[in-house]
């Protein structure tokens, strides 16, 4: 390829990180507030988010960035940017998905854990602060992970907009070259590699979220040793008394 044409898959490449990190950011605003939502007391509140994330969740990314670039704007009278039209459709869509995994994740939490809270007449926001989310978040990272890596695949659906991603401007260089194994065979592996990194940085982020609480993620890390009986005070006392 010449440098023109890789200098169009650059932008795109940019454009995709861009629209990546926007739309995760929304995803993740959405998800702890619909899904904290769906643990409330009030059933209202559980009511609205759970319509929320099942409309979300049973309707068409791909319809849904139709509707938000093309239904939404004539109805207020303005018009979204693709890439804000495509961060609004992901986010909100990625963000249902989302909701349930923290929902799932704060409802494995001990219930002894809530119930030291009321104990210590902590008010709900901060059992939900100092005691919930510190135990919930670690578990909610795999999970967050994949969703992730969905998200970044789905960033190509916004070609549909003329938006100038890494899928609007691999298609535009095989146009011009007419060669598409070799093409797309890049382009598969620009997402593998983003992908990849990601992958990495949430595996890291895990690690760190779940040393701090004193465990080790499976598969990984050094287990900490088992003192021997003699070793402690305990120990010692009744080794003593023999």
């Amino acid at each position: 390829m010449t440098s023109g044409l890789w200098e169009l898959v650059l932008k795109g490449i940019w454009v995709t990180v861009q629209l990546l990190v926007f739309s995760a950011a929304l995803a993740a605003a959405v998800s702890f507030v619909v899904g904290i939502a769906r643990t409330h007391r009030l059933w209202i509140v559980r009511f609205l988010a759970g319509f929320y994330t099942e409309v979300f969740r049973g309707t068409s990314a791909l319809i849904m960035i139709f509707w938000v670039f093309f239904v939404l704007p004539p109805a207020f009278g303005w018009q979204l940017v693709p890439m804000w039209a495509g961060t609004l459709a992901l986010g909100l869509t990625y963000g249902a998905y989302g909701s349930e995994i923290v929902r799932g994740a704060l409802n494995s939490v001990d219930p002894a854990q809530r119930e030291g809270g009321i104990a210590l007449s902590f008010t709900p926001w901060q059992r939900l602060r100092l005691i919930l989310l510190p135990q919930a978040v670690p578990e909610m990272i795999p999970p967050f992970s994949n969703l992730l890596i969905e998200l970044l695949k789905g960033t190509a659906l916004v070609s549909v907009m003329g938006m100038g991603d890494l899928a609007f401007s691999g298609n535009l260089v095989r146009l011009a070259l007419q060669e598409s194994a070799e093409i797309y065979t890049y382009i598969l592996l620009i997402y593998f590699v983003i992908a990849f990194l990601l992958t990495r940085v949430m595996r890291g982020l895990e690690k760190k979220l779940k040393a701090g609480l004193g465990r080790v993620p499976e598969g990984g890390g050094k287990k900490l040793p088992v003192p021997r009986p003699e070793t402690t005070a305990v120990g010692a006392e009744a080794a003593g008394g023999r």
